[in-house]
Formats: C-alpha cells, sequence, structure tokens
C-alpha cells in the first residue's frame, strides 16, 4: 500500500470528473481551467511531468488545502 508522499493525482483526480463510469469525486471544488491557473500563478504545486502527463504529489495538494484553510 502506499503512502500518501507516494501516491500521484491527475488534474481529472484533483477537479473530479461527472463523465466517468462511475463519477470520481473532486478534492478541489473548482474547475480544471481554474487548477492550471492555479498552477501558472504559483497559488498551486507545481505538476510533475511524466512522459506527457502532468502529476502532483496528493500529499503537496493536501498540504496546499490545508494551508489555505488557516
Amino acid at each position: 500500500m502506499q503512502t500518501q508522499e507516494q501516491q500521484y493525482v491527475r488534474v481529472a483526480d484533483i477537479v473530479g470528473d461527472r463523465k466517468a463510469s462511475p463519477p470520481k469525486p473532486a478534492i478541489l471544488p473548482v474547475s480544471a481551467s481554474c487548477w492550471w491557473n492555479w498552477v501558472k500563478t504559483g497559488r498551486a504545486p507545481q505538476p510533475i511531468r511524466l512522459g506527457r502527463t502532468s502529476v502532483w504529489r496528493k500529499a503537496d495538494v493536501l498540504a496546499m488545502i490545508e494551508a489555505a484553510a488557516r
């Protein structure tokens, strides 16, 4: 079993995907374009590139949410 430091999430995991079967719940209630704007402006962590895919460490995303809640 992977710990949160070892887990990676993609944009669809962060913002959710209602069209998936079964639907994926969102970690954050924002759109994909909003998420990418946050990444561009530094509000969200920079992605890790795996080939052509962008992923984020789940722990980094959760830490960002925790810091914003303070």
